[in-house]
């Protein structure tokens, strides 16, 4: 049985219906309609998402980051419609400032500790909060805010700050706060909102850390995505980046040959607590690594690699 069958098998065994339905948009012809059904289930009345939609936080309340995670999957199904449900119902819990602490939107809140989770979700009133999730919480706001808004002219100045924070960097060590910075980029790119702050120097230096950060990257970490994203967002220009084919190739051959026998791939981290609730997120999480990682084979091995390795 090949790659594509294996973790085609696992999908249908054991995802959750929004990875199913993931997989099936992405493999199957499925409708972005279906997608975005199956996300909605996660979004509560105060338009904000929780349920463990991140799957390393069990908890129902709306977070920053459980909501940033649906702006990542609207992403990933190119979904636009600014008149749409979910994007109004986030758009509301941003303006709502639930979760927004010291000019950013926090990365853990407190009612986290109140359900099963992964240690790194731990609630501290002590913690300082860098730009993960809020510089992609302010280019979603950017991109999809009334521009006569208070919440877009927030964003902006919130865009600045965090453009500031990464110019005034040396190098950026944490991989989902890297995605968050390429993602206000994105978002000032594909809106021509580009005069916040100097947008040359601030790509300059976000292509040098994103290359830094694929050469460092643990391919044993796939699962998460998060460097598949890095790609994603220069392959129109991937030397841009000093990515070369034979890395992709690279990439490419480690999935096919670390692909587990029940179709899926390992998943590199681990709770400390709560095993019982953890073994149920783990089963979840190897959904999303085996859509993330046959994505990145879907697009990169047949266009780029000059070689037959079909899935």
């Amino acid at each position: 049985m090949g790659t594509y069958e294996k973790a085609r098998e696992f999908i249908y065994r054991n995802a959750r219906p929004l990875d199913l339905a993931r997989w099936q948009y992405h493999f199957e012809k499925g409708s972005k309609g279906a997608v975005l059904d199956a996300l909605s289930y996660y979004q509560n009345e105060d338009g904000g998402f929780g349920h463990a939609l991140e799957e390393d936080s069990w908890n129902p309340n709306s977070s920053p980051i459980q909501t940033w995670c649906a702006v990542e999957l609207l992403r990933e199904i190119n979904f636009n419609n600014k008149d749409h449900p979910i994007i109004k119902g986030i758009l509301k819990y941003l303006e709502s400032e639930n979760g927004f602490i010291k000019g950013k939107w926090a990365t853990e809140i407190e009612s986290n500790n109140y359900y099963p989770h992964a240690s790194w979700w731990n609630w501290n009133p002590d913690s300082e909060h860098d730009y993960n999730p809020t510089a992609n919480l302010a280019g979603f706001c950017i991109k999809f805010a009334d521009r006569k808004s208070p919440l877009f002219y927030k964003a902006c100045k919130i865009a600045k700050e965090a453009a500031n924070s990464l110019l005034d960097r040396d190098r950026v060590d944490d991989g989902h706060l890297l995605l968050c910075y390429i993602r206000l980029y994105q978002c000032c790119i594909e809106t021509d909102t580009i005069s916040l702050f100097d947008i040359d120097e601030y790509s300059k230096k976000l292509k040098k850390f994103v290359s830094q950060a694929i050469c460092n990257a643990d391919i044993n970490w796939s699962c998460d995505g998060v460097a598949f994203e890095y790609i994603n967002a220069y392959a129109h220009d991937l030397q841009s980046i000093s990515l070369s084919s034979d890395k992709i190739s690279d990439i490419a051959n480690y999935l096919k040959n670390n692909q587990q026998d029940d179709g899926s791939w390992n998943i590199a981290w681990n709770w400390s607590d709560y095993a019982e609730e953890w073994a149920v997120s783990k089963n979840w999480w190897k959904s999303y690594g085996i859509i993330a990682n046959m994505l990145f084979l879907k697009r990169y091995q047949n266009n780029i690699l000059q070689k037959d390795c079909k899935i």
